[in-house]
């Protein structure tokens, strides 16, 4: 059946308008963007404190050795699990919540927002709420999507889950097959201010084999440095961070 011309342009508008208002949300993953119109989304918070952050786990190795670390360092920070990963380990995940640490959802499957339909979103977000919560006996506040990047659909599922969305305003770059300890801490100190939301990760399962080792050989560095210049490390929770979160600029359609 043939579509008028009139009404096949109306169409591919609005096909447009829906793609758009999908993907929108997706600019503030562009860090200097966000950091200037969006200093909550990055994670900007007290001028005196830094937010330490943890994605992609719990891993069995990984975690572990992590816990550890920060113990003998009494620091605490903030975990932003994947729901599949908890499900797989879950007597890390309690062990995370167990030692005082902030518990965040990453979503139930790893997978780019941007790919997903609406309803596929909000299963995922629903899924990993309800499992995180219940194996770790927390109820998570924030809300980090997969590779940073946002949509439409994971914004207002989060706001119905009470999920806060926060990224990063530093990160380590400590995914890759090339990251070492002393890169890690360079790509860190780029971008460490007071206030600032740090980005590392507790696992490889969505990264180069044992990259997790780089992460933790640069995160003594990292936290002497920031007492260093007297700023004081914790999770989220402790980060006062100043502006609204990220909000829908436009009303989604119905």
């Amino acid at each position: 059946m043939s579509v008028p011309g009139a009404t096949a342009q109306v169409l591919a508008a609005a096909a447009t308008g829906l793609a758009v208002a999908h993907g929108t949300p997706a600019l503030a993953a562009i860090g200097p963007l966000r950091r200037r119109l969006l200093p909550a989304t990055a994670g900007i918070g007290h001028p005196a404190h830094v937010a330490l952050t943890f994605d992609d786990g719990p891993h069995p190795e990984a975690t572990p050795e992590l816990l550890r670390l920060l113990d003998s360092a009494g620091i605490r920070a903030t975990f932003f699990l994947v729901g599949e990963m908890a499900q797989q380990h879950p007597s890390i995940a309690r062990a995370i919540a167990a030692a005082g640490h902030e518990i965040g959802v990453h979503g139930y499957e790893h997978r780019l927002l941007l790919t997903r339909r609406p309803a596929e979103t909000r299963a995922d977000l629903t899924r990993a709420t309800s499992v995180i919560s219940e194996l770790t006996g927390a109820t998570p506040r924030w809300w980090r999507p997969p590779y940073g990047v946002a949509s439409t659909a994971g914004l207002l599922a989060a706001r119905r889950l009470g999920l806060t969305p926060v990224l990063w305003s530093c990160w380590g770059r400590d995914w890759t097959s090339r990251a070492t300890p002393d890169s890690i801490f360079r790509a860190v100190r780029r971008g460490l201010t007071g206030g600032a939301t740090i980005l590392l990760h507790d696992s490889d399962h969505y990264a180069a084999q044992r990259s997790w080792k780089a992460t933790l050989g640069a995160l003594p560095k990292i936290l002497t440095t920031c007492r260093a210049r007297g700023l004081n490390v914790g999770p989220l929770g402790e980060h006062e961070i100043i502006h609204t979160a990220l909000q829908l600029p436009f009303h989604p359609p119905r």
